[in-house]
């Protein structure tokens, strides 16, 4: 483990679930009240913003942001269905098996990536935090609350669902296709990589915001570099999602005191997925945010930070 200072000071190291490792950054301080994010589809841990965790440091609380197996420096699985020619053409077979209702195979699944969560909290020996999940992350952060209730004392659930994506309450089909281009070009140059993205984050992230900004960029890069030019790990995660079983009775277990952020127009996963949440959750509160997409930009976060900051501190009974 190793101390690096960037806009805050941290540490890294490694946590071993079985014979996968997984790759975590803590934000400290070590007197702070541990708080898990559980990043989404593709994220990795520097991919949360800035504004976020220093909100937290700020307010006493101890961040702890990790790579999900297949992104960043965690594992890689090496796999015979997902390789760099061939992503594209699985994941829309697994779409079609989907809605098929055929069955789906998968080189792991979400309650695998649950236990990688549980496994960082188990190195750094914390035995009660909070847990924040956003979007593929927040599905994985369910099943870690339902899994494991005396470990956390609330629950975040920001831009997420309860229930498979589907035509129904998943993705537009513009933003579909927009995910799908990652998978056309695995040898694309950085400059291509950043265009990709400022096209899938003009999609889904708040309307307006400047991406032509040296810190996109950077972000971008250093994603490239961390996680390396094979994106079927991307593959892998979304077979996933689509080959987990139905989480709907896990969630309607949970128990924590639990805030649930959704934004009105997210064209990834569908606002009604967060009032199915919310009714599934007895000890749930429902926040919809009117121009919120998918993201957790400075405008965004600004209308539900004074939320956050109630509902992580409150004494719950």
């Amino acid at each position: 483990m190793f101390t690096h200072s960037e806009l805050f000071s941290f540490t890294e190291g490694t946590a071993q679930n079985n014979d996968i490792e997984i790759y975590y950054r803590d934000y400290g301080p070590l007197d702070g009240d541990p708080i898990l994010l559980v990043q989404g589809l593709g994220g990795q841990l520097i991919n949360w913003p800035h504004h976020l965790i220093e909100f937290l440091i700020e307010n006493s609380f101890r961040p702890i942001v990790y790579d999900n197996r297949d992104t960043g420096l965690s594992s890689k699985i090496k796999s015979k269905s997902f390789n760099v020619d061939n992503i594209r053409k699985t994941i829309l077979i697994n779409y079609l098996k989907y809605f098929l209702r055929l069955n789906i195979k998968s080189d792991y699944n979400l309650d695998d990536m649950a236990a990688d969560g549980v496994s960082v909290l188990n190195e750094l020996d914390i035995n009660k935090c909070h847990i924040l999940g956003i979007s593929m992350g927040g599905m994985i952060a369910q099943i870690i609350a339902s899994n494991y209730p005396s470990i956390f004392k609330t629950f975040t659930l920001i831009a997420s669902t309860a229930s498979t994506p589907s035509p129904m309450n998943g993705p537009t089909n513009k933003v579909r296709k927009l995910l799908m281009s990652r998978t056309k070009n695995p040898n694309a140059t950085l400059d291509e990589r950043v265009e990709r993205s400022k096209k899938i984050f003009k999609e889904i992230g708040f309307q307006g915001i400047d991406l032509n900004t040296s810190e996109f960029y950077e972000n971008i890069k250093q994603t490239a570099e961390r996680g390396g030019i094979d994106d079927s790990g991307f593959g892998r995660q979304i077979s996933a999602i689509l080959g987990s079983k139905n989480r709907l009775n896990k969630v309607r277990s949970i128990n924590q005191p639990t805030l649930i952020i959704h934004g009105k127009d997210d064209p990834l996963i569908n606002v009604k997925n967060a009032y199915k949440a919310n009714s599934l959750i007895k000890n749930s509160t429902l926040k919809i945010i009117p121009n919120m997409r998918h993201l957790i930009e400075i405008p965004v976060f600004d209308q539900f930070k004074n939320d956050l900051l109630f509902h992580l501190n409150k004494k719950y009974d």
